[in-house]
């Protein structure tokens, strides 16, 4: 199997991943990189934190390698698109993090009208 869709796929995913430094790779990022070599001898790459979670097997033949590069591909489209889609929301709803009385305020100055300041009562 070509390296080349392989390598795309792979990248693709470390893009949509948090950053991490090379000489801390997380567990995620030590697993992809497993799964993704193209010699079977990896298979074993044992994690070194034992957990309840089911680890992927290492693939051992082309068509389950291509399999995996599919499945992958799709997991990094599915993250890219869920990253987009926050950044669209965040951009088209800015108001979205802002209380209730920094909206009213942007409403009223998106349509010409100051507001007041309020009265706060000073205490004695």
């Amino acid at each position: 199997m070509s390296t080349t869709p392989m390598r795309t796929t792979y990248r693709a995913l470390l893009r949509e991943l948090p950053r991490r430094s090379l000489s801390t790779p997380s567990p995620l990022h030590q697993q992809l990189r497993a799964i993704f070599r193209s010699s079977p001898s990896v298979s074993s790459f044992q994690p070194e934190l034992k957990s309840n979670v089911l680890t992927f097997s290492i693939p051992t033949t082309d068509e389950e390698r291509l399999i995996r590069v599919q499945e992958a591909d799709q997991l990094a489209q599915y993250a890219r698109a869920q990253r987009v889609y926050s950044e669209l929301v965040e951009r088209y709803n800015p108001g979205a993090a802002m209380d209730e009385e920094e909206k009213i305020r942007l409403t009223a100055r998106r349509v010409g009208f100051e507001l007041p300041d309020l009265h706060v009562p000073e205490e004695k």
